[in-house]
């Protein structure tokens, strides 16, 4: 429990603020953002832990104290205003003015682009799953059917796979959109996390990841899971600042349980749970890139679905250890 003291504390301030900002309505906004964004990045926090497992201390107490700042006010308050700025033609505090005067035109500008956040973000999130998929590293297999069959053995032997897969699939997205702007955003989230992990393998020693290395992938990782919380969160609101408080109280939870996974040694005692996560993160992605062509996915399906995959990899994992 003690892991989630400062997370109840901050959802206690946040939750107080919006009462004493816009009454009861606020109060109940803020709440559901927080249940949203939490239910979106379950799976985020399983990968976290994965990760901080390969850290040091030292690192892992700087992911909560320099982290959450980036993760709060970066990536769910000033990212999506750069994005609008970029996007529009305007600058940044052009853009911070027409959050604060006129949220609903900034939805518009910010949902008018949405899709080159989707072609970024699930790129970077298929080359997470990828790399895990074809990792020839990997002892255990939970859908043996599809992870350890001849084909996929054979695919994991053939160098850059995951690239190569990740490059077909762009230049398909690219052909089926017509647009250059959406070459430019997908490939750039595969060459961002290329360039962690070169950075990651140079830096790292005898199995421990680079702290700051390993920092900056946690946090491009938040940043991917977010871009969906964040444009769902004007159904509920187009108030920017409840946006921030409701998601930056979901966001604390979700570090107070990556750092619980990390202490509690939870995904060496449960196998499957990070193979959940993962295949939850590949289908994030592929919802990202249906949602790149106008379709529209809920995000409480989104949510549920990783949440689901979670839970039967967790149940699965029970089963096992108990025989």
């Amino acid at each position: 429990m003690k892991f989630f003291y400062s997370s109840f504390l901050v959802a206690l301030v946040g939750l107080g603020w919006a009462f004493y900002y816009g009454s009861v309505e606020a109060l109940y906004i803020t709440a559901l953002l927080a249940i949203l964004e939490v239910s979106l990045s379950f799976d985020n926090a399983v990968v976290n832990a994965k990760v901080l497992d390969t850290m040091t201390p030292t690192y892992q107490k700087a992911f909560i104290l320099f982290g959450m700042p980036i993760a709060v006010f970066g990536m769910r308050f000033l990212f999506p205003i750069l994005i609008v700025a970029m996007t529009a033609g305007m600058g940044f505090f052009e853009s911070f003015e027409l959050a604060l005067n006129d949220p609903e035109k900034y939805h518009h500008i910010l949902e008018d682009n949405e899709y080159l956040i989707f072609a970024f973000g699930g790129a970077f999130l298929l080359m997470v799953f990828l790399d895990f998929f074809f990792d020839d590293e990997k002892e255990i297999a939970w859908i043996k059917l599809i992870e350890d069959n001849t084909i996929t053995r054979k695919l994991t032997a053939v160098p850059n796979i995951e690239l190569i897969i990740a490059i077909s699939i762009g230049l398909y997205l690219v052909s089926k959109s017509g647009e250059t702007s959406v070459a430019l955003a997908y490939f750039s989230g595969v060459l961002l996390h290329s360039a962690i992990n070169s950075l990651d393998d140079l830096l790292s020693t005898d199995n421990v990841k680079s702290g700051i290395v390993g920092l900056l992938y946690l946090e491009v990782l938040d940043a991917s899971f977010s871009f969906d919380g964040v444009i769902g969160a004007f159904a509920l609101s187009s108030d920017i600042f409840i946006i921030m408080v409701g998601l930056g109280i979901g966001a604390m939870f979700v570090r107070s349980l990556t750092l619980y996974l990390v202490e509690k040694k939870t995904l060496s005692e449960f196998i499957y749970l990070e193979h959940g996560a993962l295949w939850a993160i590949g289908v994030l992605a592929v919802i990202m890139f249906v949602k790149m062509f106008g379709i529209e996915v809920s995000e409480v399906f989104t949510g549920t679905i990783g949440v689901v995959l979670i839970l039967i990899s967790f149940i699965h994992s029970l089963i096992v250890r108990e025989k």
